[in-house]
């Protein structure tokens, strides 16, 4: 199992329509074949700067693979992702058994 993992902050006013349309559309990942649990969460530590998370589980490294060329997870990153995200960082996990 692959959990993977992002937080990360827009350009966007908070609780503005387009902070919205951004967070409806990163949902929309969730309908990959591949994706299982997946989550958008609101960010609330005061430890860091970062605003929002998505959260979501692969079975292994083809399924995660098969989520990351995915065209609509292309086309995501492509048309909304890099031109509405101000700062990120992914982590990826694996149980350690």
């Amino acid at each position: 199992m692959i959990r993977h993992t992002v937080v990360f902050r827009l350009n966007h006013v908070t609780g503005s329509l387009e902070e919205s349309n951004f967070l409806q559309a990163a949902t929309k990942l969730a309908n990959i074949s591949t994706v299982k649990k997946f989550e958008c969460l609101r960010q609330v530590s005061k430890k860091n700067n970062y605003q929002f998370g998505l959260s979501m589980e692969f079975d292994d490294q083809s399924a995660y693979q098969t989520y990351n060329e995915h065209p609509d997870h292309v086309a995501f990153v492509r048309d909304r992702w890099t031109k509405e995200v101000a700062d990120f960082m992914e982590i990826d996990y694996q149980p350690i058994k």
